[in-house]
């Protein structure tokens, strides 16, 4: 039996990257899922290539009447909700705090804030009328400290998700309502090439490029992946992860956990050299 034999799914953003697997592995593991995007000819070649336990919805995660229709077919077509991974997405305006453009500002915070706000906001009605549910959004190592992202704004919004998670969860767990967030270190996603101006689609095919760069960032010597992620939402979602609520789980192979014990061995060293100490 898989890890979410019978429960239902949302997962936003989940035309490629992140949102893309964890469509695959929790089909893989027992769960029917309804996805969303808004590329519609990924979203369907998607639907099509696992079958009819994954179904997919055109929509835009920063609109309301987007989620309650996505919530409205869930239910349709599935008849609950146990699990929703708000994983919509982008990259959002980089440079400087004082050339920062209002409208991409506003822009960028309603995908990145706005979209897990409306996902616990409709969804969450449904799993405190059904006592039972798990919410994950997807946060980032941005949220964490700076300098972990070519966005300062992005910074700042998965910092808000981040505690927005912690503020929904500490509500929604008197219902057994759990809400959690995962926080990705470097994983090998096109998002970063769409922050840095590459166009869409070509940004996702030079993912793969990007896992020779990433595999030194932090101490576990290899690049992140999208499996890494949807894995540990899987987890969240299961009932094995029954008793964590209000908190966040970073996935980074240790890339915040400070600096990285060769390079810092080697600095000691060279300072000993320079102080003439042996």
């Amino acid at each position: 039996m898989g890890l979410v034999e019978g429960k239902v799914a949302i997962i936003t953003g989940a035309t490629s990257g992140i949102g893309a697997r964890t469509v695959e592995l929790f089909v893989e593991e027992g769960a029917r899922v309804l996805f969303t995007g808004r590329r519609q000819e990924e979203g369907e070649a998607i639907a099509n290539r696992i079958g009819d336990k994954a179904a997919f919805l055109r929509a835009d995660a920063t609109l309301e009447t987007d989620w309650k229709k996505v919530v409205a077919e869930t239910q349709r077509r599935f008849g609950r909700i146990d699990c929703l991974f708000n994983n919509a997405g982008g990259p959002a305006p980089t440079g400087s705090i004082t050339s920062i453009d209002v409208d991409d500002f506003d822009d960028a915070m309603a995908l990145l804030v706005r979209s897990v706000m409306l996902g616990m906001k409709h969804v969450g009605k449904v799993m405190t009328a059904q006592k039972s549910g798990a919410i994950i959004n997807n946060a980032s190592v941005a949220g964490h400290l700076a300098g972990y992202s070519s966005s300062m704004i992005y910074s700042a919004a998965k910092a808000a998700v981040k505690h927005l998670t912690v503020c929904a969860g500490m509500e929604l767990g008197e219902h057994n309502v759990r809400v959690n967030s995962v926080s990705p270190g470097a994983i090998a996603t096109g998002i970063l090439a769409k922050a840095l101006g590459m166009e869409h689609h070509a940004a996702d095919e030079v993912a793969e490029k990007m896992k020779d760069g990433f595999a030194k960032a932090q101490p576990i010597p290899r690049a992140g992946v999208t499996d890494d992620i949807a894995q540990c939402v899987l987890f969240l979602a299961s009932d094995r992860g029954s008793f964590i609520n209000a908190t966040d789980i970073v996935i980074d192979g240790g890339l915040i956990g400070g600096k990285m014990y060769s390079p810092h061995q080697e600095q000691l060293r060279q300072t000993k050299m320079a102080l003439g100490i042996r």
